[in-house]
């Protein structure tokens, strides 16, 4: 192999693996965050209106969240906002049957951003063995960068 080839394609590998594992770390820990500080709650899977929203994997969930109070004393009637998006970390190749539309699902949210949803250790399947793939994928690629890397410099 040509050493500029070698050397692009390790760049390119070694770039792809490393932001690949740099993600997965970075959706594993915010997953993680959002199940141990996150609210509980109980979500809605929407009927998608959207033929192509139909394709994505994640279900499309619908839940009520309270807005904080302005502080302590506050005696005013709060409104509950209605949240609609999909949860983080669900990557399987086609929707489970578990979540057709108008099934509950529990969740939790961040409350700050309640757009910034995960499914509840109980409803997210097999989510370690996905990370794992993911980040052995990721891995993979930087060894196989760097290695091309290594035998371009020699």
């Amino acid at each position: 192999m040509d050493t500029t080839t070698a050397t692009v394609g390790g760049l390119v590998l070694a770039l792809f693996g490393g932001a690949l594992l740099l993600w997965c770390a970075a959706e594993a820990r915010l997953r993680h965050r959002v199940r141990l500080r996150g609210v509980p709650a109980v979500a809605t899977v929407v009927a998608e209106a959207d033929p192509h929203g139909q394709l994505d994997s994640a279900p499309l969930l619908s839940f009520a969240v309270r807005p904080p109070a302005d502080g302590p004393g506050s005696g005013g009637a709060l409104l509950a906002e209605l949240v609609l998006t999909r949860p983080r970390g669900h990557t399987p190749l086609r929707r489970p049957d578990r979540f057709a539309p108008g099934t509950s699902v529990r969740i939790c949210y961040d409350p700050r951003r309640p757009c910034r949803a995960v499914l509840a250790a109980g409803e997210a399947g097999r989510a370690a063995v996905t990370d794992l793939l993911w980040s052995a994928l990721g891995a993979a690629c930087l060894l196989a960068g760097s290695g091309l890397l290594a035998a371009a410099h020699q």
